[in-house]
């Protein structure tokens, strides 16, 4: 009982099954029929108040009869039973229950109360409740499975990959499939309704477990997002590696989500963006979390920059770059050095190339591969070599295997190597499956699998060092202001704020009478822009609000009157702050720049397109506040309309590392004040290279 209450759920000394059942389809039989298998040598406890005794083993009437302290009980019984038998283990000293029954906060506010009820009983007892909802856990390290579904009574040698799931169902589909691939696996755990222990929980655990490489997640909703980000960061700092499926990018996949798990879901894109900053590798296909987990698991060096293609077709290499192209996995050529050494590798009729066809040498040459694979590993432009082989046969596998193999024993490579059957469904002995594993060499089944993971992993891994990168102290210190007002500070509010940290704004000043315009106008010059201000008046535009152009004091006489009638039309009680009187600013490429706190995950920053294009296209990046400058000119040109910024149609290239410098400020910003809800950029405007950028409508909200 000195332990901490997730120990004694996934490593019981002690174990009890409420439920327990001589049916042999009972949830109650199926635990106790895994743990026999299993060989689990602590107390089990059966708890049955109608049976005596089940199968020569002796059955208890209630949970009241337990001895005190029994690390878990699992229960296998009726929802309307839960609440009871929760209360009766916290009564028992019990360190952890599993509760299999679903009817909870899935199914509307009666279940959603029972369920918190459950929460506080945890609470109070600090008992680990996991579910309800939730097909249990398996420890393979120790060989426990506490779960109904059949589990193979294998354990873990050195070090696997953890599923940690909201949905039992996609746990044991996971599970299956990576035994299958013969990963080993040392915890499966579903999380369920996460009445009062949640993925955090058991991800802060795992990071700390030797025997866990990789955890790989199923989640629909973070309930402690904060802690998530946290413990993610902490797992990379450890030499961990988390792989995410957070299904919901789509309306419908979020409402899935909540009559699922009871979970409301948040913004998935904000959600994308700053776990991937923390550290995260998020896939969007069950194929590629497992194949990626698979690749993290087996490859000691992450493969950074480009990858390396071995084949055996001419007609697949142009597939391979198609492919590879549409992925963003890079496939460089081939340096002069490393060409020159393939080439004393080679017979005359290869040329050495990347992707590289070795035709059907490799039969008449065994000796080809350990030739060929030394000169492609030690060339600094590749990160990774992929063996994409035509198996065809049992025959001729035996024939490619043994030389390929032998290779990579005598090579030790450093960097990963992959190996994707080019025929999908080739027969060959599981003997040389082992054999790849043993070296540490995935094997997938297509290359398109292999490309698509490897390209996952390698962006993951070439966007690390961005991601510990941090704007400097003296960027921190360049963000500081005075106390800031609460609500919706209007536009000449904002910008004096923002211009106070080095955002670039237009000359111009708040005037309340015509007299104040000109006087603004003929300081700074015409022509000059006329916008209403008031926190009110959030469309200034459609409500006539602005006028632009203005080119001489008569027409700003005519414009300022022209402005307050048709505001008073529209908002007969509305009272402006003032008229923002500035000089109209040089023609240039316009974009959207702003920032938001998420409730749940903290601030997110954006960028985009200006005008119609960031909502009609979509073109739009999220990034998390604190990377540097040269990170966010490579995020500007990732937008789907960064031609025009690189320069097109003879206009010239725009001053991205001016906007990226802006974009930094902000994301200081964000960072120092808690307390600012948004910053809206809305149009800003780049010019050319050189000539800088500039912000001209600005927005904040401050909570």
């Amino acid at each position: 009982m000195n332990r901490r209450p997730i120990e004694r759920l996934l490593c019981p000394r002690s174990v009890a099954i409420v439920g327990a059942s001589a049916a042999p389809s009972s949830f109650g039989a199926a635990v106790v029929k895994n743990l026999d298998a299993a060989g689990f040598s602590g107390d089990v406890h059966l708890i049955n108040p109608r049976r005596t005794e089940i199968d020569g083993r002796l059955c208890l009437p209630s949970i009241e009869a337990l001895p005190f302290g029994v690390d878990c009980v699992v229960l296998a019984i009726p929802r309307t039973s839960v609440l009871e038998s929760v209360a009766a283990c916290g009564r028992r000293g019990v360190g952890s229950v599993i509760i299999f029954s679903a009817g909870f906060a899935e199914s509307g506010p009666e279940g959603r109360a029972e369920q918190e009820e459950i929460a506080a009983l945890a609470r109070a007892s600090n008992m680990m409740v996991e579910g309800p909802n939730c097909l249990g856990m398996v420890n393979f390290v120790d060989g426990i499975p506490l779960t109904f579904v059949a589990t193979p009574p294998v354990r873990l040698d050195g070090q696997g990959i953890a599923i940690v799931s909201q949905s039992g169902a996609m746990a044991a589909v996971v599970g299956v499939a990576l035994r299958n691939k013969g990963v080993g696996i040392s915890y499966s755990i579903s999380t369920g309704n996460e009445a009062a222990s949640h993925v955090e929980d058991f991800v802060d655990y795992l990071i700390d477990d030797p025997h866990t490489h990789v955890i790989l997640m199923i989640v629909e909703k973070f309930r402690r997002p904060q802690d998530f980000l946290r413990h993610a960061a902490r797992a990379r700092h450890c030499g961990k590696f988390i792989v995410l499926l957070h299904p919901g990018r789509s309306g419908a996949a979020r409402a899935s989500a909540e009559t699922h798990t009871g979970a409301l879901a948040g913004d998935h894109a904000v959600m994308r963006t700053l776990v991937s900053h923390a550290g995260v590798v998020v896939v969007d296909l069950l194929e590629e979390l497992l194949d990626v987990s698979e690749i993290l698991l087996l490859c000691g060096e992450l493969p950074r920059g480009g990858a390396a293609v071995f084949t055996e077709s001419g007609a697949f290499k142009a597939i391979a770059l198609d492919l590879c192209e549409s992925l963003g996995l890079a496939l460089p050529p081939l340096s002069d050095a490393t060409a020159a050494a393939l080439r004393e590798a080679l017979p005359e009729f290869i040329p050495p190339s990347n992707p590289l066809d070795l035709t059907a040498q490799g039969l008449v040459d065994p000796d080809l591969y350990r030739r060929c694979v030394p000169p492609i590993l030690a060339d600094e432009r590749f990160g990774s070599l992929v063996l994409s082989i035509i198996l065809n046969d049992e025959t001729t596998s035996e024939l490619k295997f043994p030389p390929i193999l032998g290779a990579l024993k005598t090579l030790h490579p450093a960097k990963p190597v992959i190996f994707a059957g080019l025929d999908e469904g080739a027969q060959f002995s599981p003997a040389y499956l082992r054999e790849l594993r043993s070296l540490r060499v995935p094997f997938f089944p297509s290359p398109e699998r292999a490309f698509r993971a490897l390209a996952c992993v390698t962006a993951f891994a070439d966007a690390e060092v961005s991601r510990r990168r941090v704007n400097s102290a003296a960027d921190r210190d360049g963000v500081s202001l005075p106390e800031l007002p609460r609500g919706v500070l209007p536009e000449h509010r904002s910008k004096l704020l923002l211009a106070a940290i080095g955002i670039p704004m237009p000359e111009g000043a708040l005037a309340r009478s015509i007299e104040e315009a000109q006087a603004v106008a003929e300081r700074i010059g015409y022509p000059v822009a006329l916008k209403a201000q008031s926190a009110q008046l959030s469309h200034k535009s459609d409500a006539g609000g602005v006028a632009l152009g203005i080119a001489d004091a008569q027409s700003l006489a005519a414009a300022w009157t022209h402005m307050h009638e048709s505001i008073a039309a529209r908002h007969s009680k509305l009272i402006l702050d003032g008229v923002l009187v500035e000089a109209m600013s040089a023609h240039g490429l316009e974009l959207i720049v702003g920032a938001r706190r998420d409730p749940d995950w903290g601030p997110v920053l954006l960028i985009g397109a200006g005008g119609v294009l960031a909502e009609a296209l979509n073109d739009i990046r999220l990034l998390a506040p604190g990377l540097s400058e040269a990170t966010i000119v490579g995020e500007l040109y990732r937008l789907k309309s960064s031609a025009l910024l690189r320069g097109f149609r003879g206009s010239g290239a725009r001053d991205v590392r001016a906007v990226a410098r802006i974009v930094a400020r902000i994301g200081a910003l964000m960072l120092e004040y808690p307390q600012i809800r948004e910053i809206d950029l809305n149009p800003m405007v780049v010019f050319e290279e050189g000539r800088g950028a500039i912000a001209l409508d600005a927005l904040m909200v401050i909570d």
